[in-house]
């Protein structure tokens, strides 16, 4: 049996709650006065991250943000680490939205988190990633989570390239900074940003699957890539009703075609059987 129907099936139970209006996410800031009027997450699609930046890894060593790329896409999200709490939501709604993703860090895609403050040191980068291992439940990911410390040269080139827009606050000792994650390609291109503290787990996926040029995913995600397309003015990822009616039209084409080809291969085997079995009974009429 052709597996065209079951195929549908899913697609259409999957893209059957999109149909709803969903509601548009806002980026979320946190700081005080007139310096979060400078504090805004910019979406940068199509650009390019400085690659030759230096940094430190969670274990202290230098390397280039680089070497956290190559071969997979990034989910890439910047904190300060002794944010008193919007930074720790946002890493728990990471947490929660990757928890429910089957895809695993270290093989299907990286996370890289910055710290936007210079003074955090790796052995507290280090802390928050035991910490947020421990919620994610898997430790064997551990190789695909890189927590990143830098001077503030290098976190503002990337920041600023990113479209994060983050201030000091005097007033407090604080950041005054927006909140989200973005997708990342493997080679360092901007691809798709998320914004505020709860990401959807549907829209990461596709964006994930789209960043590595779909070579992860399944069948049904490569169906919903042509259902659904990227929408920067939401941060989301939205049904195109044409779209989903011509694929909805090719699949049901591809069902008829599939039935069609069943039933005249059935009457071909029909009709060769009942040849098979007329053909001793003329033998006999000739010899007779």
């Amino acid at each position: 049996m052709s597996p065209l129907p079951h195929i549908l099936a899913v697609a259409i139970a999957l893209l059957t709650p999109a149909l709803a209006a969903a509601q548009v996410p806002r980026p979320m800031a946190i700081g005080s006065g007139e310096i979060l009027k400078s504090v805004r997450f910019e979406q940068r699609l199509g650009g390019t991250l400085s690659l030759d930046e230096k940094f430190r890894d969670d274990q202290g060593r230098e390397i280039r943000l680089g070497d956290c790329f190559g071969t997979r896409p990034v989910v890439l999200t910047f904190v300060y680490h002794e944010c008193p709490m919007l930074c720790g939501q946002v890493l728990q709604g990471l947490v929660q939205c990757l928890k429910a993703i089957d895809f695993t860090p270290g093989r299907e895609y990286d996370v890289v988190v910055i710290s936007i403050s210079p003074t955090e040191t790796p052995q507290l980068a280090a802390g928050k990633k035991r910490s947020l291992l421990k919620r994610f439940g898997r430790p064997e990911t551990a190789a695909g989570w890189h927590f990143l410390t830098g001077d503030e040269a290098s976190i503002r080139t990337i920041a600023d390239e990113a479209g994060y827009r983050y201030e000091p606050d005097p007033k407090t000792g604080q950041y005054a900074h927006p909140s989200g994650l973005i997708v990342v390609t493997p080679d360092g291109k901007l691809s798709k940003y998320f914004f505020g503290i709860d990401f959807p787990t549907r829209d990461v996926r596709l964006a994930l699957v789209e960043a590595a040029e779909e070579r992860i995913g399944t069948v049904v995600d490569q169906l919903l890539l042509l259902c659904f397309h990227y929408d920067p003015s939401t941060g989301r990822y939205s049904l195109t009703v044409m779209r989903t009616l011509q694929l909805a039209g090719l699949l049901t084409l591809g069902v008829m075609g599939s039935g069609i080809y069943s039933m005249l291969r059935q009457e071909r085997l029909r009709v060769k059987a009942v040849e098979e079995t007329a053909e001793p009974e003329r033998e006999e009429a000739v010899h007779g």
